[in-house]
């Protein structure tokens, strides 16, 4: 069963979801509340798993080009443990930043983060396309990332 969020759960999660460096005393003061009945939340929602982490988000053109794929990849046959062997794999590849299992034409969408075309084309030939079991895959390159939102939106 899934625990329920009051209202001000879901505005202690907006806040740290912005800047994962708000202090209680901060958060507090937006909310109109103390500080130690949101820091028991903060500690509450850390237990509880609703925020699983805190990471620095980095502007990775500031570290070094790179291009962003979206690889759709079909497997030959969908057996569960071809599947499963299929995400272990692809799950030690440092390229893949996200995966996911989709219905539809492909089995899994992959977002891949090279540094040019030609890293995209060795990852593609000595990574992905050697893995067994594999069917097609297809290629989207970004041209232009206008949205990259790291929160979740709070329903």
């Amino acid at each position: 069963m899934q625990a329920q969020l009051d209202a001000i759960d879901r505005e202690i999660l907006k806040i740290l979801e912005k800047d994962a460096k708000t202090v209680a005393k901060n958060i507090a003061e937006q909310l109109g509340l103390t500080k130690t009945p949101v820091y028991e939340r903060i500690r509450r929602l850390e237990q509880e798993g609703f925020i699983k982490n805190y990471a620095a988000i980095i502007d990775k053109e500031k570290i070094e080009s790179s291009i962003t794929v979206f690889s759709f990849v079909s497997l030959e046959a969908q057996k569960g443990h071809l599947m499963d062997d299929f995400l272990r794999q692809v799950n030690q590849f440092s390229e893949v930043t996200e995966c996911f299992v989709v219905g539809g034409e492909f089995d899994f969408l992959l977002k891949v983060i090279v540094k040019n075309l030609d890293a995209y084309y060795k990852f593609a030939k000595t990574k992905i396309a050697s893995l067994p079991n594999i069917g097609a895959v297809k290629s989207a390159f970004v041209l232009n990332e206008v949205k990259n939102e790291k929160t979740f939106p709070l329903l």
